[in-house]
């Protein structure tokens, strides 16, 4: 499980949102990259939302088929979940791989998970399944889904704490995960404490750029100064490594 982050670190992470913390990585580790995120849509209960930021409490879940296992088993996996969910360093994010994706069948996410999950104190969720009861689900609470649905189906949890793969990003539970309305990154733990200078150094270079073409008179040739301007804060846009 991975050790808490400063509350001050945190708080400027759920500030800006998941295309910024992709770009601040590219800043931190001195090189693009073309996984750690989310490769399919997303869709969210609430796009106003900031930012869920939190350690990944992973689980994996079934809906296309009954269940073989009996009641009771259901009802132990299901409490073994919400206690798992609770343990450990906060915030936390449920992480949960819907093992019937990309054909997936029911919602685990609702009214009542929504209100379970947020009364426990989770950040927010994440899923490649669905998520259903749009407009009762509370709305201070994300989720971020792969898609909609309006029946649970069968779903139950057939594993908790393991590895999930969620709309093509794999997460391991403790992972430190940034999700909104854009998708999910995860957060390599030795990138964590430096973000918040590499949000700064990414928008100040962007800002260069932006600034100029918001300018009256704004032309190639101030395109050009504009672009080398920016390059003497971090090196060229399209280098694999950049300074």
């Amino acid at each position: 499980m991975s050790a808490g982050l400063d509350d001050a670190v945190l708080a400027r992470l759920r500030a800006v949102d998941t295309p910024t913390i992709c770009n601040a990585l590219e800043r931190v580790t001195g090189s693009r990259r073309a996984t750690g995120f989310t490769r399919h849509p997303v869709v969210c209960n609430n796009p106003a939302l900031p930012a869920i930021v939190g350690y990944a409490r992973c689980a994996k879940i079934r809906a296309a088929a009954a269940p073989t296992i009996s009641t009771e088993q259901i009802r132990a996996n299901r409490m073994a979940y919400y206690e798992y969910v609770v343990s450990g360093p906060g915030p936390t994010v449920a992480v949960i791989e819907d093992t019937d994706w990309p054909h997936c069948r029911g919602a685990f996410w609702g009214e009542l998970q929504v209100a379970v999950h947020r009364g426990l104190g989770v950040a927010g969720a994440l899923t490649s399944g669905l998520m259903r009861d749009l407009g009762a689900l509370d709305p201070e609470f994300q989720v971020v889904a792969g898609s909609v649905g309006p029946s649970h189906a069968f779903v139950h949890i057939i594993e908790i704490d393991v590895p999930v793969t969620v709309l093509g990003l794999e997460i391991r539970p403790g992972d430190l995960i940034h999700a909104d309305r854009h998708g999910a990154v995860n957060i390599p733990a030795e990138a964590a404490a430096g973000l918040p200078d590499g949000i700064d150094r990414a928008a100040a270079r962007e800002k260069v750029i932006i600034d100029a073409a918001r300018r009256t008179g704004f032309d190639f040739e101030k395109l050009q100064q504009a672009w080398a301007d920016a390059e003497k804060l971090g090196g060229h846009w399209n280098m694999a490594k950049p300074s």
